[in-house]
């Protein structure tokens, strides 16, 4: 990053994160990470869980969000919170763009790779 108090998207490309998911690392401290993830038609994030707290913002799209067995359908403007160990996973109905917050950062997340 150029400056650690701003990050434009030059400074942080997407990275597709598993097939038809594109991740952007955007701003990052020591106990907070923002990432924009955009989600293609029909993509699927497998049920998984991190440490980590995650809260969600979908920007455009339709999400299928589980999180803990329950199961809703996100549409522009909602939001969502996962704590951490939660196990979550997800579909895009339709062509999604989501932002998110994990706290503290994901390790693995703070890199642009795969």
């Amino acid at each position: 990053m150029s400056a650690p108090y701003f990050v434009t998207p030059a400074d942080a490309p997407q990275v597709e994160q598993v097939a038809n998911v594109y991740r952007r690392t955007m701003a990052t401290s020591e106990r907070v990470m923002l990432c924009e993830f955009f989600l293609e038609r029909e993509a699927v994030v497998q049920p998984h869980q991190h440490p980590a707290d995650q809260v969600g913002y979908v920007v455009y799209g339709k999400l299928e969000l589980t999180a803990a067995g329950e199961t809703r359908v996100c549409m522009p403007g909602d939001t969502y919170q996962i704590p951490g160990g939660i196990e979550h996973s997800a579909k895009a109905l339709v062509d999604t763009l989501l932002v998110e917050v994990f706290a503290p950062p994901r390790e693995e997340l703070r890199y642009q790779t795969k």
